[in-house]
């Protein structure tokens, strides 16, 4: 019998606190206590090179089943298409009218926090409607 994987997301990125708390918007994360000793995560970072201040960011679902993610400053920026992307599950169960009413209400509310709408993918006889997304630093997603 295999073993299973626990893992986590990471994200290259240019802010990454930045990006980070706008996934806890997105699905209902929180960021962690700061390790022990400090007050807060400003004083931790302060605390470390000023080269790695602000280089590092994560949060994770607060109930443990989900996985952790992990966003990293890179230097370069994003300049192509994700090979593998985040579905926002919003619309499981649902179908038709009612699901797409669902996925664009959360658009709405998304695109308030600073995500961009790409595109909005509707429903045909082989799949339910879904909704292209990209985050506020251009990292593709889909609501689902």
């Amino acid at each position: 019998m295999s073993t299973i994987r626990h893992f986590q997301v990471t994200f290259d990125c240019a802010e990454p606190e930045r990006v980070a708390r706008f996934w806890c918007e997105v699905l209902g994360y929180t960021v962690p206590s700061p390790p022990e000793g400090f007050a807060t995560w400003d004083d931790f970072d302060r605390s470390r090179a000023p080269e790695e201040q602000g280089g590092r960011f994560a949060c994770g679902d607060p109930s443990g089943v989900g996985p952790r993610l992990f966003f990293q400053r890179v230097p370069e920026g994003k300049v192509v298409k994700n090979r593998v992307h985040l579905d926002v599950r919003v619309g499981t169960g649902l179908v038709g009218d009612e699901r797409l009413a669902t996925l664009e209400a959360e658009r709405t509310r998304l695109v308030a926090l600073g995500a961009v709408h790409v595109r909005t993918l509707y429903a045909d006889e082989d799949n339910e409607s879904c909704i292209v997304m990209q985050d506020v630093e251009g990292n593709e997603f889909c609501l689902d």
